[in-house]
């Protein structure tokens, strides 16, 4: 199955729809994005990117909310808190101090910028 992911005018995904693979086939047989994303404007209308969900390609699996970013060719999460920074490389959200591994459980806290062990 083949996933795509709407995007508004403001490059933020709507939603993500699944087609079949035999609907993503070039006239030769084989997969293409471009057809599939024909597909999908022939069925909604609107802005379709195609998504993998194993992040194959676009760096991050698309979901509600995320940012298409085509300069970088990737679906960027929303930032989890105002401290946090992108990696470029992977588009993931880091924080600022990396977290514990001591086996303990922790959670952010963004009044302290800091992993509090929960």
């Amino acid at each position: 199955m083949a996933h795509f992911a709407e995007i508004n005018g403001s490059n933020i995904v709507t939603r993500i729809i699944v087609v079949n693979n035999d609907e993503c086939l070039d006239g030769e047989g084989n997969e293409s994005e471009a057809v599939g994303v024909a597909r999908c404007v022939a069925l909604f209308g609107g802005t379709w990117v195609q998504t993998s969900y194993n992040n194959r390609i676009r760096k991050n699996y698309a979901g509600a909310g995320y940012t298409w970013d085509s300069t970088r060719d990737a679906f960027i999460p929303v930032q989890p808190f105002a401290s946090w920074t992108l990696d470029e490389t992977t588009c993931h959200w880091e924080a600022p101090v990396a977290f514990p591994d001591d086996g303990n459980r922790y959670k952010w806290d963004e009044s302290v910028t800091n992993w509090i062990q929960i």
